[in-house]
């Protein structure tokens, strides 16, 4: 019964990180589409907010859930941390949450858009390398997942140039009112697309981190797949986070890296929520907040280098480089005095 109880509360923590993953990543949904003034911040978090959850819909007709999976065992050695009993399995889940918490908070509080799912999976890291030592990671799937630190910022300003070196060579006959108007109407379905995105990607993480809880304790001598009532748990949990947003990073996104116009806002959106969908459909949990970032760069750097703010594109590229081993530290120390407290109490 005990077990049970830690079980649940172990899981509403998971829950407040999707929630704080949301509240955090919002401005990656809704800065475009709040700095060029489509809709107003109240709308736009709302917008957003539905598109997050409803992303869970493709899950009913058989839609895979290939982040998810890759969490839960593409990053640790789930069958070794499993041997090694439910104490073990809590106490390390438990580390790896509140180091991405600790460290989701800290950069929220400055203003930069670092990377939930970059905090999440060094948070794991830092937890499992006490309890397993190195042979309890996957070198690949830390590997695919740091190489996209750099390739999906990379693909999201391709994407969003080309969108916008496309898109303003479609308009140049129309008058600068017309296309004004018509793609005001436009970023609605390109802050859909995104948020879509964000919610396919971002959700499915934290449901890779319940299953392993679940599977590594009361289940454990079940499958290890996701049950449907995970999956709508979680896409609540972010779609909440986003409705209540991060506006201080709104202001970093929206406005600090560069000027938009309704037609940019609708290209770095598109090509953010593309190249997200398309990796998320590979496994690959990237982060949203590196692929809008870049999307944005592609779309300024289109007017000129000038356009665009590099200082305050460098403090954000620092905050991702930071931001795996500092979850992992924060994480590794959570681990100890957990584990510590847990030896104290008899467990």
């Amino acid at each position: 019964m005990l077990l049970h109880g830690v079980v649940i509360g172990l899981i509403l923590v998971a829950l407040v990180f999707d929630f704080l993953n949301g509240f955090h990543d919002a401005a990656n949904s809704i800065a475009t589409v709040v700095s060029t003034r489509v809709l107003t911040p109240l709308w736009a978090v709302a917008w957003a907010a539905f598109f997050n959850f409803i992303s869970a819909m493709p899950v009913l007709w058989g839609g895979e859930l290939k982040v998810a999976n890759t969490m839960g065992t593409g990053i640790i050695e789930f069958e070794s941390l499993r041997a090694m009993g439910s104490t073990a399995v809590l106490v390390v889940i438990f580390a790896a949450l509140m180091g991405a918490i600790v460290w989701n908070l800290l950069t929220w509080w400055w203003g930069l858009p670092s990377s939930s799912s970059h905090a999440l999976a060094g948070g794991m890291i830092g937890a499992t390398l006490p309890a397993l030592g190195p042979s309890g990671l996957i070198g690949s799937g830390i590997f695919k997942v740091s190489l996209f630190i750099v390739l999906s910022p990379i693909i999201g300003m391709i994407l969003g140039t080309a969108m916008m070196v496309g898109t303003t060579w479609i308009v140049k006959g129309f008058t600068p009112a017309k296309v004004d108007r018509r793609f005001r109407k436009l970023q609605l379905g390109s802050a859909a697309i995104f948020s879509y995105s964000h919610g396919t990607n971002d959700a499915q993480k934290v449901m890779g981190i319940i299953a392993v809880v679940l599977y590594g304790t009361i289940w454990s001598g079940q499958q290890f797949h996701i049950p449907f009532w995970v999956v709508l748990s979680c896409h609540a949990a972010i779609g909440l986070g986003t409705f209540f947003g991060g506006w201080r990073i709104v202001k970093t996104m929206g406005t600090g890296l560069t000027k938009l116009q309704p037609i940019g806002g609708f290209c770095a959106e598109t090509g953010g929520g593309v190249t997200i969908l398309a990796l998320a459909a590979a496994g690959i949990p990237v982060s949203t907040t590196h692929t809008i970032t870049g999307a944005i760069v592609g779309v300024g750097a289109t007017k000129g280098t000038r356009a665009v703010r590099w200082g305050v594109a460098g403090r954000i590229i620092w905050a991702w480089i930071f931001t795996i081993p500092a979850s992992a530290a924060v994480a590794a120390v959570f681990y100890g005095v957990t584990r510590l407290a847990v030896s104290l109490a008899g467990g």
